[in-house]
């Protein structure tokens, strides 16, 4: 019998940041990630457009209100493989393009195992 390549799917519990914490200067979206990430999901569901940064210094993308970025990074690949995921201890950072009054922002981690 061959051995499964495939990987199970987990999450790590979901990283959010009220409306009221977010402001002019980067703040971080909860922790860092705990796990190399090969699928994440950042939901901007206040109602104006903000800015994410993945190192909380360099502006990386935008996000406008009740916006979603999906990224699949390498969730069809069936081998255990660090080459392009986003790496454990990496953080998400958010601020102000417009103001929010309402809502707040969602991060959510996907990540492969054995």
């Amino acid at each position: 019998m061959v051995a499964s390549l495939s990987q199970i799917m987990n999450f790590e519990p979901q990283r959010t940041l009220a409306f009221g914490a977010i402001g002019v200067g980067y703040m971080g979206v909860g922790t860092s990630i705990n796990h190399e990430a090969r699928q994440f999901f950042i939901q901007n569901l206040t109602d104006a457009t903000l800015q994410f940064s993945f190192d909380g210094i360099n502006d990386h993308f935008p996000l406008p209100a009740n916006g979603f970025f999906l990224s699949d990074i390498t969730s069809n690949r069936t081998a255990v493989s660090t080459e392009f995921v986003l790496s454990q201890g990496s953080r998400l950072y958010v601020k102000q393009l417009g103001v929010p009054t309402t809502g707040a922002v969602y991060f959510s981690i996907i990540y492969g195992r054995e």
